[in-house]
């Protein structure tokens, strides 16, 4: 089911914590980042189709910027989408076909929960500030909202230029749109 984004953050708001597995069998936390002037956190997965369709997105943000940590964080219900299990994420980080500066699994699903997050993709760009990550934008990566649509502008690539030169980021905040997350029966 397709859903919009809707966090629970607000601009400003300092990075919740995580401390995740990743799919290169290290755990991951959020200091670990901090030497980044932005940090992209996006919830996401390997099985849907909206996901799908921003893994190339992702994966040139991760190698273009170096001032700059992608982080995709998969929160999904392993037990029910098999696709999302760490061995598959593993799968897809060494076939190429994710490669972003750390792939995570949130098998509590308490991290998703804290930000707010309820679709894949859904991303949140935190800017550096005084050595602490604040929220500065969270919505559409770009304007392509369906799987097979051809993106014309890239939200997330105005917001990271703004970052990145010291402005302010000034963009509307539109919902991005992707598959509900699949939580566990017992969320």
């Amino acid at each position: 089911m397709a859903l919009q984004s809707d966090s629970e953050l607000e601009a400003g708001d300092v990075a919740p914590d995580f401390e995740l597995e990743g799919a290169d069998g290290e755990t991951h936390a959020l200091e670990e980042f901090a030497d980044s002037e932005a940090l992209l956190v996006v919830f996401t997965c390997n099985h849907c189709p909206y996901a799908e369709a921003k893994f190339d997105l992702l994966n040139e943000l991760a190698d273009e910027y170096d001032d700059v940590s992608v982080v995709g964080i998969n929160p999904n219900d392993a037990e029910e989408y098999p696709e999302d299990s760490l061995e598959k994420m593993r799968e897809y980080v060494a076939d190429g076909r994710i490669a972003y500066d750390a792939y995570l699994r949130d098998e509590s699903q308490d991290v998703a929960r804290t930000y707010g997050a309820v679709c894949t993709p859904d991303p949140f760009l935190f800017s550096r500030e005084d050595g602490t990550f604040r929220l500065v934008y969270q919505g559409r990566l770009d304007d392509a909202l369906n799987p097979e649509d051809e993106p014309t502008r890239f939200h997330i690539r105005e917001a990271i230029e703004s970052v990145l030169a010291d402005e302010e980021v000034d963009l509307e905040w539109q919902p991005s749109q992707g598959c509900s997350i699949k939580w566990t029966d017992d969320a």
